[in-house]
């Protein structure tokens, strides 16, 4: 849906619900990342995530140019909003450590550990490509450990780990590894938000 029905959204959650709303966006730039973050603020979202779902594609562009760029809009951002921001990131960096450091300094308040990306799918009769979206399961959730075990140690940020935790013991997993937050999607969607008791018990 539009911008428009996303912060109606905010709002409506917000007024329903007692915990801290964090809204999700996704932008592709600095004006668009500030003039969206500021509006999610204003309709109450208690904190931003902003999702870096891009892939390096293009032969001409560096690692360097994508991670400054990056680092320039979480600058941007936290200079121009109050609540804090995490920054939801993928696997796909030349030097991971290195970049969750850099977007530590520009601002960063927490770092999500690790977008899931559509996965292509060809159709060979009809022949076209269709984008699909697969829902995680518990085997994605080495990636997170791996990654989450490595950077508690060295960054002072919040981790919060998303895609995998589908069991108490992922859960469990998760915080041991360094996780302080887990976001959880494909389990609720299989299970239902009753599922949320359980985990927590």
């Amino acid at each position: 849906f539009g911008p428009e029905a996303y912060l109606d959204l905010v709002r409506r959650v917000k007024d329903a619900v007692r915990v801290p709303v964090i809204a999700s966006l996704n932008g592709t730039t600095i004006g668009g990342w500030l003039r969206h973050a500021e509006l999610l603020q204003q309709a109450g979202a208690d904190a931003l995530e902003l999702n870096v779902y891009q892939l390096a594609t293009d032969p001409h562009e560096s690692a360097t140019h994508l991670e400054e760029t990056t680092f320039d809009m979480v600058r941007a951002v936290k200079a121009a909003i109050g609540t804090p921001i995490a920054v939801k990131l993928s696997p796909f960096y030349t030097s991971l450590a290195h970049f969750a450091g850099g977007l530590e300094s520009a601002g960063a308040d927490g770092l999500v550990l690790f977008n899931r990306f559509y996965q292509p799918d060809i159709d060979v009769e009809e022949l076209e490509v269709r984008r699909q979206v697969h829902l995680s399961s518990s085997a994605e959730l080495p990636l997170r450990l791996t990654w989450l075990a490595i950077l508690s140690p060295k960054i002072k940020a919040s981790l919060a780990v998303t895609g995998g935790v589908h069991t108490v013991n992922d859960a469990i997993q998760s915080i041991m590894a360094g996780a302080h937050a887990i976001q959880l999607v494909s389990a609720l969607l299989k299970r239902g938000p009753q599922y949320l008791a359980t985990l927590r018990q």
